[in-house]
């Protein structure tokens, strides 16, 4: 297989690609049809931090399950999308690395489903409670399905897709992008970086982003012992020419 890898050409592997990504999207749209048989129970389920939910237009309920159902899909597809993504990439950079299959699929299923629990049950709620602190008698909250459900969606995906830190960095580790001496001196600018991101991503108050920025800084230093323990190792020819 290594073999018909290296004689790929440039449009071959496009041709690859575009076979992969048709394949994640039809389980995508698998996976979505299926949730959307449970997709009020759904809704219920993560409306649960606000007390009520509106829809302004009448299609805009039906669209909002769509978009759950949607979105659903996606996490569901999760392992597909990730055994795609290796397919395509692990056998032209290291082709003995091939039965690292499964466990890449595992580690960053589970990585993601980590980053995504972690915001729904930890991070949301204390968002919403801050948010809606600013209200007032006067002023009331009046949600809308449809943005209550974007800010959501956005907010599971982003910690989720943030949470493979260290999948990456196993990653770019093996194939010697990186290195953990590399990952120690950018310490002070990865904690820039990681304020930062999680000013970005997360809604405007404290509590989110630091509690975002917390176990993306921690999964900082477990990148660093896991490309210190797995990642490429340096010839001698190469140490010795580093101290030259």
């Amino acid at each position: 297989m290594a073999d018909e890898e290296k004689g790929m050409g440039f449009l071959d592997h496009l041709e690859e690609l575009r076979g992969r990504i048709i394949k994640s999207l039809f389980s995508i749209i698998i996976f979505s049809i299926v949730a959307y048989v449970f997709s009020e129970r759904v809704l219920e389920f993560i409306t649960r931090p606000i007390p009520e939910v509106y829809f302004m237009a009448p299609t805009e309920a039906f669209s909002t399950r769509i978009k759950i159902s949607l979105i659903a899909g996606i996490i569901i597809s999760v392992p597909v999308i990730f055994y795609h993504v290796w397919r395509f990439i692990a056998p032209g950079l290291f082709q003995k690395e091939i039965k690292m299959l499964v466990p890449f699929v595992l580690a960053s299923t589970i990585f993601f489903l980590i980053g995504a629990v972690f915001c729904f049950f930890a991070v949301l709620p204390l968002s919403i409670k801050f948010l809606l602190g600013f209200g007032t008698e006067k002023l009331k909250p009046m949600i809308q399905i449809k943005d209550y459900v974007s800010f959501v969606s956005y907010l599971i995906l982003a910690f989720g897709a943030v949470f493979e830190l260290p999948v990456i960095s196993y990653f770019l580790g093996k194939i010697g992008v990186i290195t953990p001496q590399t990952l120690r001196k950018g310490r002070r600018y990865a904690v820039t970086a990681i304020l930062i991101l999680a000013a970005v991503i997360t809604p405007p108050d404290v509590f989110s982003q630091f509690m975002l920025a917390g176990p993306l800084y921690f999964l900082y230093e477990v990148s660093i012992l896991v490309v210190k323990f797995t990642g490429k190792k340096k010839m001698p020819e190469e140490d010795s020419e580093g101290e030259k």
